[in-house]
């Protein structure tokens, strides 16, 4: 069992860390058997100062996550970001702690371009104290540089201009993009989250830095994140407003395993007041049920839901190209299907007590009954293709 001292506890990269660390401890997340969580210490700058005294004597592990970024003097930099983190590897020096220690740099360390400023000295500095410490004490530091960053929880309108367009974009404010073409190298909140998880397990992503590329390798000095993503702001923007648009067209964007979308859809969904967390369906209504669109996707088709009063029989229709899954998940039916110019029918008997998927097969008229006097019948569907109606590829034709 281990203690965790994670510092700056109430900013972004803190809560998200808190709230993961949190996960193990209780036996919530079993991804990580190896770290056994006795207590997680946690620490900002209106903790009680005897306290880290205390921390930092119990801890087997050490997040130094605090820093000024937004200061209002250039000087606090140097106070906040080299101080504390002086004060910190002190009072775990005085002691006899040489357990190991995470900080939290940033690219702008590097002092390259755009980047020189007193924000990146005062990095330098913290990280070149680290190192010191480290020679001077024998404990392991895991030194990252971390690029901009961004996920849930992250402040708008402070230091990130993608947590400002989530913000702004999902509750109706204006956003300014002076260059749509200005690239950022961004690191999703999640993938920092799970590399730390790895350091504390002793296995960091090493490397060296060539300008602002970390170079990989085992005898590397730094540590970094494998997966960042490089976008422009333009490309961020029309991402966004697709993500909003989706309540009013129905179409998901598309959202691949690890992409930048599929990140920054979560990114943007945790800034939704509540009011847009829910919104209306289209129900096209008549005297047999309805039906309604649930979702379209870019490249793979619809999804629908069918509901037919007692007794009633739907669809008597065939399409050429256009292929479906008919799922009931409540009620009890019957689905037909004949192959155009065969006598031959073939029956489903499906209930939600049994919940089935059946393929409504291309070539074939196709209906779904409701057998029940008293029940609605309930169908999921899922179409391969958006519905078209300037090309329905859909037939009327009796069973």
């Amino acid at each position: 069992m281990m203690n965790i001292l994670v510092t700056g506890a109430k900013g972004f990269v803190g809560k998200n860390l808190v709230a993961n660390l949190n996960n193990i401890k209780e036996n919530k997340n079993r991804t990580r058997p190896s770290i056994k969580i006795d207590e997680i210490f946690e620490f900002d700058i209106d903790t009680d100062k005897s306290l880290l005294d205390e921390y930092c004597a119990k801890s087997d592990f050490v997040f130094n996550l605090a820093g000024v970024n937004r200061p209002k003097d250039n000087s606090e930099f140097m106070a906040g970001n080299f101080g504390f983190a002086s004060e910190l590897l002190d009072t775990l020096k005085k002691n006899g702690n040489k357990c190991p220690i995470m900080l939290s740099s940033s690219l702008q360390a590097t002092l390259i371009g755009r980047y020189d400023g007193e924000y990146g000295r005062s990095k330098l500095a913290g990280e070149n104290l680290f190192f010191d410490y480290a020679a001077e004490t024998g404990a392991k530091v895991y030194v990252y540089r971390f690029p901009n960053l961004f996920g849930k929880w992250c402040r708008p309108n402070y230091n990130s201009a993608v947590a400002t367009f989530c913000n702004n974009i999902a509750n109706d404010l204006p956003i300014q993009v002076n260059d749509r073409s200005t690239q950022l190298e961004l690191l999703y909140i999640d993938d920092l989250v799970e590399e730390m998880l790895d350091a504390i397990e002793d296995k960091p992503h090493s490397c060296e830095y060539d300008g602002l590329t970390p170079l990989a390798g085992e005898q590397g000095r730094f540590c970094y994140v494998p997966t960042t993503h490089k976008v422009t702001l333009g490309e961020i923007v029309d991402l966004l407003e697709s993500f909003k648009a989706q309540p009013n067209t129905l179409v998901m964007p598309e959202i691949p395993n690890n992409s930048f979308a599929k990140k920054l859809y979560s990114t943007y969904l945790s800034y939704l007041p509540k009011e847009k967390t829910i919104f209306d369906l289209k129900m096209n209504c008549d005297d047999r049920g309805s039906f309604t669109e649930l979702m379209k996707t870019v490249n793979c088709g619809q999804f629908s839901v069918n509901i037919s009063k007692p007794g009633i029989t739907k669809g008597q229709h065939w399409h050429n190209t256009k292929w479906e899954f008919f799922i009931v998940v409540a009620g009890h039916g019957l689905i037909q299907e004949r192959r155009i110019g065969s006598d031959e029918v073939i029956e489903f008997e499906v209930s939600g007590d049994k919940i089935q998927a059946i393929h409504m097969l291309p070539g074939y008229t196709h209906n779904i009954i409701n057998l029940s006097d008293t029940e609605n019948l309930v169908t999921v569907m899922w179409a391969n293709e958006q519905f078209d109606p300037a090309h329905p590829d859909t037939f009327g034709e009796t069973v």
